[in-house]
C-alpha cells in the first residue's frame, strides 16, 4: 500500500535525521514507526474510581477539619467592611 503524507519541513527534516542516524532510508524508518503505533497495545479505559484515586491519595497535605457555617458566613467574611 502506498500513502502520501504532506509534512511540514521541520518535521520532515527531523524524521530524515532520525532515519539517517539509524542508517535506513526515510521510507523504511516511517514504515517502522507507523507499524509500532499500529501494534501498540491500547490501555483499557479507566473507571471513574480509578481516575479519581490519585486525587484522593494525595499525601503531604494537612488533615484539616471543615470550617464551621459561621466561619464561612457572609457576615464573617465581610466583618471588617462594616
Amino acid at each position: 500500500m502506498s500513502v502520501t503524507i504532506d509534512l511540514p519541513p521541520d518535521i520532515e527534516a527531523s524524521l530524515a535525521a532520525q532515519a539517517a542516524a539509524r542508517g535506513v532510508p526515510l521510507a523504511d524508518h516511517l514504515s517502522r514507526l507507523l507499524a509500532e503505533q499500529a501494534n501498540a497495545p491500547r490501555a483499557a479505559p479507566k473507571t471513574p474510581e480509578e481516575r479519581v484515586k490519585p486525587w484522593r491519595d494525595v499525601s503531604g497535605l494537612p488533615d484539616t477539619k471543615p470550617l464551621s457555617d459561621e466561619a464561612i458566613s457572609r457576615e464573617s467574611i465581610y466583618a471588617e467592611r462594616g
